[in-house]
């Protein structure tokens, strides 16, 4: 990465450069002799050389699309003279072992974080009470249940519960059992009934639902409290707030009974997600977490790669990072339904990036993935899963999701993700519950300007004050803060209940 003060080049074989201020007409591009020949905005790409219509852009050392003509030196490079790049992944790529990225200096049996343990073995990193729903009938009294342990003091007898939170969804009915659409819903609600950093749970029930409680059993079958009921059987909404807020009550003593112990890092489990990215989210924060990524799979956890459609045009590259065919198959398979699932309802993926992201200077879907890939390190995939099913790691993990964050975010703590760390270049307001959320701001000015939001700034890496080294083991040393308790700023917030999205899939009946 070369640079100097207006304009960063990634890579000697890009033929563009990212400016780092707003370029006027006839500003220097410096190292080069060419002057800009029209405004430039902040983060987006100036051409360095003359571009051939049909030529490649490179950024990053990437081809990210075609000149759609002619470009000459020192032009603004974006939709207005730019095509997306043909095809996206090759059928016959071949699965390579590709060795985890090597840190050499860190002793892994030395890496411990402050976790909570479960009876199943699994590691919480925070210990709420849930209270969940089968089904949209329920949510209203799931969150007045809620809502009466939300005043000041209301748990003050309970110092060891970090809060009784609800989590509704729209669905739940008026479904075929046999759908792709249910079973999804299925197993986010197991995954989350489960989750390891719920002290105890209620599933809340209307009665006559497809979306049967009965159909969870005990989950999640290990010790912890878990109570299940239907509102039908209880005499109506009023009756079932008084009925859940004291089975909540009962469970709280218990639930209460967690204490913090050293845990090793195999218990960490991090979902990667990035949303309002811009042009400097593949220069600092993407690939900083992606260092982050490497150190904690190395100490033995497991990170979770999403968001299929922001990765497509990535595809052959992350084909040879499946460490077997097994997984090789898989994504491939992935890929493939998300083309027939967009050809099915009359779309393609390159209508992803999304306005924020063109206004931030990314301009193709191909340059779009550089960054989401980035965010999950050197390592191989070692698994492929689709959405919401368990993860079982250690190492990196791919689980299918599309790129909307609150549903992708929603799959991998019903996968099992117990952390979330979320990149940011436009600036984001998301949180999640139970897994805390660490939001990295991928430059400076937005950090200072939502500070009340980004737990870390990345646009050091930009500014030259710091390297993705420097970052990455910033990131990884505030992931075991936060999984040892240290508040992020979206829990501050108050952030989380509303961000549970389960995938809506299949026909409302």
């Amino acid at each position: 990465m070369t640079g100097a003060s207006s304009i960063l080049r990634l890579h000697p074989a890009d033929n563009v450069a990212v400016a780092l201020r707003d370029l006027a007409p006839d500003d220097p591009l410096p190292g080069t002799g060419v002057k800009v020949s029209s405004a430039v905005p902040l983060g987006h790409k100036v051409a360095l050389a003359s571009i051939r219509s049909g030529e490649p852009i490179v950024k990053c050392g990437h081809p990210i699309g075609l000149a759609s003509g002619a470009i000459p030196p020192g032009s603004h490079v974006h939709i207005h003279n730019v095509s997306e790049l043909p095809g996206r992944f090759a059928p016959e790529t071949e699965a390579l072992h590709a060795p985890p990225g090597g840190h050499g200096n860190v002793n892994v049996a030395q890496r411990t974080f402050p976790g909570i343990r479960r009876p199943d073995g699994r590691a919480g990193t925070r210990n709420y009470v849930g209270v969940l729903t089968t089904v949209n009938c329920s949510a209203t009294a799931a969150r007045r249940i809620a809502a009466a342990f939300s005043a000041p003091g209301a748990l003050a007898d309970f110092p060891n519960i970090d809060g009784v939170v609800a989590f509704t969804h729209p669905t739940g009915c008026a479904m075929d059992r046999a759908g792709e659409g249910y079973a999804v819903l299925e197993r986010v609600t197991r995954g989350y009934l489960s989750h390891p950093n719920f002290g105890a749970v209620l599933l809340i029930g209307l009665g006559c639902e497809v979306n049967q409680g009965d159909a969870y059993g005990r989950v999640p079958g290990d010790g912890r409290p878990f109570e299940f009921f239907n509102i039908q059987d209880s005499g109506g909404t009023s009756a079932a707030i008084t009925e859940g807020v004291a089975r909540v009550r009962a469970m709280l003593p218990q639930a209460d009974r967690m204490r913090r112990e050293p845990l090793p890092l195999g218990g960490l489990s991090v979902g990667l997600q990035c949303g309002g990215s811009d042009a400097f989210s593949v220069i600092s924060t993407n690939p900083a977490l992606g260092r982050a990524v490497d150190m904690i799979t190395e100490w033995g956890g497991t990170a979770i790669l999403s968001e299929t459609p922001e990765v497509a045009s990535g595809a052959d590259g992350l084909l040879r990072r499946c460490a077997g065919t097994t997984a090789a198959d898989a994504l491939r398979g992935r890929f493939r339904w998300w083309e027939e699932y967009t050809r099915r309802h009359g779309t393609v993926l390159e209508k992803n990036p999304a306005p924020g992201n063109i206004a931030g200077g990314i301009t193709t879907l191909a340059e779009k993935a550089l960054g989401a890939i980035a965010k999950g390190g050197a390592g191989p995939i070692m698994e492929v899963r689709e959405y919401a099913e368990p993860v079982r790691g250690p190492g990196l993990v791919f689980m299918d999701s599309p790129g909307f964050d609150p549903v992708s975010a929603t799959g991998q703590i019903a996968s099992g993700a117990n952390l979330i760390c979320f990149t940011t270049g436009r600036g984001s307001t998301f949180g999640s519950l139970p897994a805390p959320c660490i939001k990295l701001a991928s430059n400076t000015r937005l950090y200072r300007h939502m500070q009340d939001d980004m737990d870390l700034n990345c646009g050091t890496i930009v500014d030259g004050s710091a390297t993705l080294d420097d970052i990455g083991a910033l990131i990884a040393e505030t992931m075991l803060r936060v999984a040892g308790g240290a508040r992020t700023k979206s829990e501050l917030l108050g952030l989380g209940e509303n961000e549970f999205a389960p995938w809506i899939l299949g026909a409302v009946l």
